[in-house]
């Protein structure tokens, strides 16, 4: 895989090192690939992941949104488990965390849980003063006059 150096980057700008952690810690979380999960455009505004977290139950899955991030982590409570038992484990059991780098203003909204499926609802809400406004033209019923620098000083006098 091909890196990319980013300290010419970081040394010619300022105010973009979230950008450049956000892209380095992105591809940093590539090679994490559990659980799987779904990221869809839900409408104009709105967004849900899905992750396929089947073994767990819902009591044992955190969702977690701070500061532009949401954290969904999953532990298994402790189970004496007869591995004699099982001829083939295919269902992971192992705890995990994923970590998902929200953009500004998206808020979570509800998650979800069915047949194994974890389903968190997304929606960007900009704030009022971020929204485009129209703004009208008002219109004078009196012409305005303009005043050359002459007549300013014959009334001056």
């Amino acid at each position: 895989m091909r890196t990319v150096d980013f300290a010419p980057f970081r040394r010619s700008t300022v105010g973009f090192d979230r950008l450049f952690d956000m892209i380095e810690s992105a591809r940093a979380d590539i090679s994490d690939t559990w659980p799987p999960f779904n990221l869809e455009k839900d409408g104009e505004e709105g967004y849900r992941i899905t992750l396929a977290v089947a073994g767990f139950r819902p009591e044992e899955i955190e969702v977690v949104a701070q500061q532009n991030q949401l954290i969904v982590t999953g532990r298994k409570e402790e189970q004496e488990v007869d591995d004699d038992r099982f001829l083939h484990r295919g269902i992971s059991a192992r705890a995990f965390e994923r970590r998902f780098q929200l953009a500004d203003f998206i808020q979570v909204r509800s998650a979800d849980f069915e047949n194994g499926l974890l389903s968190i609802s997304l929606e960007r809400e900009l704030p009022e003063a971020m929204k485009p406004r129209k703004i009208e033209i008002g219109a004078s019923t009196a012409p305005r006059r303009l005043s050359s620098p002459d007549s300013e000083r014959r009334k001056a006098a």
